[in-house]
């Protein structure tokens, strides 16, 4: 991804739309957008305390609204008045854990407030392309760790994979009706475990890290055998930007992954490598499979040479990188006192090449 190959953004007639632009992903797409000079617009739910885009201090910064997916009437009333060019759909309740808790509010989200969007974006003229962000955990998984390609079935068992299974079903019926009727071209798009600066949700393990690391605390972490593909946040958000322009320009994808080139790393090696690269010792307790009341995938990989092959994308971070770029950003902002637009800033210089 660099600044000239985002030109076809940049000559628009309309912004880009981000639906969960005020989330970890979100904030770092649109600062990533707006450094590519790409207008762009937000609509998602209020900001979080002590989110990325909260410590950023982002709030009217670009135009938003802050609003629930869910609510069609609101969603479809910003999406006609702002007329935008093209969508990355990225909001939604992200966390298997916490599907658990709230079943019905996830696939309430996930599924019904995809539906909203297109349902929305086929009756507005201005949209050309959306690109609907999905999950590696949409595919059916036999834990044998061999990397999913594209067109692996798909099946959930979680709440939070089964709703995301349920996006992909609404994403291939507007592909339908594009075909059959017209309409802009949709496209899902499908990361592994995206980890990065600013992100500071709970129940996932390197935000975990980071506050046992820089509160001393003891921190136990399940599952330490378990296998995840991990990548920075930028290398998934670059590929995102390179299938929206492909289908700009014209390409017939169905759906993409997006994922390191290298074997998924285990909990034990991520713990491993970012106890290394924070500044002072940690005391982190890694704990058997029992660890955790809730099923959940011993092995996960995907495969991103489809990627490679049509639209010319490797990631920038190798996953070790990754996670040592993550620990180096909290490093500065709670260490060094960073600003964390600037820590940001830094990391998006490195994609680009800057």
């Amino acid at each position: 991804m660099d600044f000239l190959s985002a030109q076809l953004l940049r000559d628009l007639p309309g912004p880009v739309l981000i639906t969960g632009h005020t989330g970890f992903k979100g904030t770092w797409l649109t600062l990533l957008l707006e450094k590519l000079e790409v207008p762009v617009i937000g609509y998602s739910l209020a900001p979080e305390v002590d989110s990325l885009f909260d410590r950023a201090g982002r709030t009217g910064v670009i135009h938003e609204a802050f609003s629930d997916i869910r609510d069609f009437a609101q969603l479809n009333s910003f999406i006609q008045s702002h007329q935008p060019s093209a969508i990355i759909h990225m909001a939604a309740q992200p966390l298997v854990l916490e599907s658990y808790k709230t079943q019905r509010a996830t696939f309430e989200t996930n599924v019904m407030g995809t539906v909203n969007l297109l349902d929305s974006v086929f009756s507005t003229g201005s949209v050309k392309a959306v690109v609907v962000v999905t999950t590696d955990k949409v595919y059916r998984n036999d834990n044998s760790g061999r990397p999913f390609v594209e067109t692996d079935p798909l099946a959930g068992k979680d709440p939070y994979s089964a709703s995301k299974v349920g996006t992909e079903a609404a994403v291939a019926a507007w592909q339908q009706i594009a075909k059959v009727s017209g309409g802009p071209r949709v496209i899902s798009v499908r990361a592994g475990n995206v980890i990065g600066g600013g992100d500071w949700a709970t129940d996932r393990l390197l935000p975990d890290l980071i506050k046992s690391f820089s509160g001393g605390t003891e921190l136990s972490v399940r599952n330490p055998s378990s296998t995840r593909p991990w990548q920075h946040v930028l290398d998934p958000l670059s590929g995102y930007l390179q299938a929206l322009i492909s289908v700009l320009q014209g390409i017939e994808v169905a759906s993409i992954n997006f994922g390191p080139d290298s074997e998924s790393l285990s909990v034990a090696e991520v713990v491993g490598i970012a106890k290394s690269a924070w500044p002072s010792s940690s005391n982190v307790n890694l704990k058997g499979a029992e660890g955790s009341e809730h099923s959940e995938a011993t092995a996960l990989a995907l495969n991103a040479k489809f990627a490679e092959k049509v639209l010319g994308w490797t990631p920038r971070w190798s996953q070790q990188e990754a996670v040592e770029a993550t620990v180096i950003w909290w490093d500065k902002v709670i260490n060094q006192g960073f600003n964390p637009i600037s820590a940001c800033q830094d990391d998006i210089n490195f994609l680009l090449g800057i």
